[in-house]
């Protein structure tokens, strides 16, 4: 079983950066792919960002292709999220979340999820 924690959310203004940080405890942690998701109040939750529990292979959504960075670091049982250029469209609570199975784009494959974190980017 995995606990995951968000932090680093927050306000911004468009064109700013952050970055998201996920606490991880559990032994599964270091063999599990890691995603990001976000979602926004009436919408379903929308895939951002993967890693493989290797952190070789990402994937990301075509709306942060090029201006997010997602990124592990198995010793110290985290994961980020870098978030540069950021856009009006990016707010969204942010999850993290992680699948034993392996990567993935699908919310519905991962097992456990954090509690999020808010995004608001302003004008």
């Amino acid at each position: 079983q995995v606990q995951l924690v968000e932090s680093g959310g927050g306000l911004v203004q468009a064109g700013g950066s952050l970055r998201l940080s996920c606490a991880a405890s559990g032994r599964t942690f270091s063999s599990s792919a890691m995603g990001w998701f976000r979602q926004t109040p009436g919408e379903d939750r929308e895939f951002v960002a993967t890693i493989s529990w290797s952190g070789v292979n990402t994937n990301y959504a075509d709306s942060v292709k090029g201006r997010f960075t997602i990124s592990r670091d198995n010793a110290k049982n985290t994961v980020h999220l870098q978030m540069n250029s950021l856009k009006l469209e990016d707010t969204a609570v942010y999850y993290c979340a992680a699948n034993p199975w392996g990567v993935s784009r699908r919310f519905g494959e991962y097992a456990y999820w954090g509690q999020g974190t808010q995004v608001t980017v302003s004008s």
